[in-house]
Parts: structure tokens; C-alpha cells; sequence
């Protein structure tokens, strides 16, 4: 965001601070006492951000998460924009999901973002597994809003039931991890036991951006399947805060360039 200002010529500076939860209410009012234009928010507040503000958008309302609060003169909003900047991500790619099946691992909040923008947007069928712990409730109510309230058909299964994983993606058109599998200390490690998973007009997407090339998209490669990491979904949800932010599009290229970003 600041280098993104500093190309622009803005006057905005963002920074981080760090608050214990029982500073969250005080943090709010902080915020808009200072007039400050506008903030992220991280986990664990997410979701409990919400009862502070005056207005929550419908795809923050359908995830249950805000990760972007937009200050207009005292009247603060919350939105979620991982999902846009996932699916944004996926046509700067050149990869349209629309119409088509994905099947998705997590119920996190990276991934019911997702799963929720993509079913909003017109993905035809999604997938979802999970693992049956604290969060199988909350795929179970993404599976449920996302066939009462879209067009998209949902489908929950184990993650332990690798045969109907490896069924589930053979009928889809994405496949796309949507937790921290591959990322630090889960480094080398993946959900899909073997290449068997994969074929060659699969397209295979992480969340994780770091490292860059998880275990998943380098078995992935090896069998030919078009790759996309977590930094574009990184890059874009932060450009459409930026624009609910200052009215000014994050100049892309310019953020790729910072980035690496191929």
C-alpha cells in the first residue's frame, strides 16, 4: 500500500499495529476519532469486528469475516475483498472458472471468502472438503448459503476420504488449496497424496504465497498443470481495499514489478 501511494503521489501512510482483543472496541473508536480513512483487519478479529461497525457489506455478511473497514466521515463499513482479489488474480491469469466446477480444500476464512465470491460470480458447482474438526460447522453453513442464496451447486465431503477427493477433482475444472498446507511448519507437505490427482488441463491454485512454489503446484508442474500461487490473491484483495480506500486504482504492473510477480 505505501509503495503503491508513494507511485501515485498520495498522501496516506499505512502501518500496523498490534492490539490484544479486549483493546479491539477501543481500537474502533480510536480509528474514527483520528478520521483514520480506513484499516485491514487480521485473525483474529475478522469476525468479531462487525458488532463496531455501522455497516457490513452482503459478501461480508455471507462470510461471516471483514478483513477491510471503510471510514466515510464517521460512518464505517465493512467489506471482505480475499474473495475478489482470488478471483481477480485468477482472470489476470487469463483462467476463467465462470460456468465451470472447482473443487477446494478449507472453511477457513481464505476459503469461504473465496468459495462464496465464486459462487457469486457464477462458478457453476464447487467442491469443498474438509477436515472434521472445529471448523466442519462452518463449512457445512458455507455449503448451505451458497445453494440457498446462488445459483452455484455445493458439496461437502471428508478430506480423509481421499478416494472422493481424487473423484471430485477429476470432474473439476481448478483445483485450489485454501489453507496453510505447504506453508510454514507444513513447508513440503500437501493434502493430495500422489501425481495420480492431477492431469495435464487441470489448473492447480494455492493460497499460500510463501514459499512461492508449495509442494502442490511443484507436483503440479511435473504433470503439466497450469500453477497460481497465493501472491496474486495477496496483491488483489489489497488493490481493491485501495481503491475503496482513495478512489485511485493500485497501479498493477508497478506492485507486479515490486513483488517478482510473474
Amino acid at each position: 500500500h505505501n509503495a503503491a501511494c508513494r507511485a501515485l503521489g498520495l498522501d496516506y501512510a499505512y502501518l500496523a499495529f498490534d492490539i490484544q482483543p479486549d483493546q479491539l472496541e477501543d481500537a474502533v473508536k480510536g480509528f474514527k476519532a483520528l478520521n483514520v480513512r480506513g484499516w485491514n483487519v487480521s485473525m483474529p478479529y475478522k469476525t468479531t469486528i462487525g458488532q463496531y461497525l455501522d455497516h457490513i457489506t452482503p459478501i461480508a455478511k455471507m462470510c461471516g469475516a471483514i478483513n477491510t473497514v471503510i471510514n466515510d466521515n464517521g460512518v464505517l463499513t465493512g467489506t471482505i475483498t480475499d474473495g475478489t482479489g482470488y478471483m481477480t488474480a485468477l482472470k489476470d491469469q487469463g483462467i476463467d472458472i465462470i460456468g465451470k466446477k472447482m473443487t477446494i480444500v478449507g472453511a477457513g476464512g481464505a476459503a469461504t471468502a473465496i468459495v462464496m465470491q465464486a459462487a457469486l460470480d457464477g462458478v457453476k458447482e464447487i467442491s469443498i472438503f474438509n477436515i472434521k474438526d472445529a471448523s466442519w460447522d462452518r463449512a457445512l453453513e458455507n455449503v448451505e448459503k451458497i445453494n440457498l442464496q446462488t445459483q452455484c451447486k455445493a458439496q461437502l465431503f471428508d478430506l480423509a476420504d481421499l478416494d472422493k477427493l481424487k473423484e471430485e477433482i477429476a470432474n473439476s475444472y481448478i483445483f485450489t488449496n485454501a489453507t496453510g498446507m505447504g506453508m510454514k511448519p507444513l513447508e513440503g507437505k500437501t493434502y493430495i497424496p500422489d501425481k495420480s490427482f492431477l492431469r495435464p488441463d487441470l489448473i492447480v491454485s494455492d493460497v499460500v504465497y510463501y514459499p512461492r512454489e508449495t509442494e502442490l503446484l511443484r507436483m503440479a508442474k511435473e504433470v503439466g498443470c497450469k500453477t497460481m500461487n497465493g501472491l496474486g490473491m495477496m496483491l488483489f484483495q489489497g488493490a481493491a481495499a485501495f481503491k475503496m480506500w482513495t478512489g485511485e486504482d493500485m497501479p498493477i504492473e508497478y506492485m507486479k514489478e515490486k513483488l517478482d510477480i510473474k
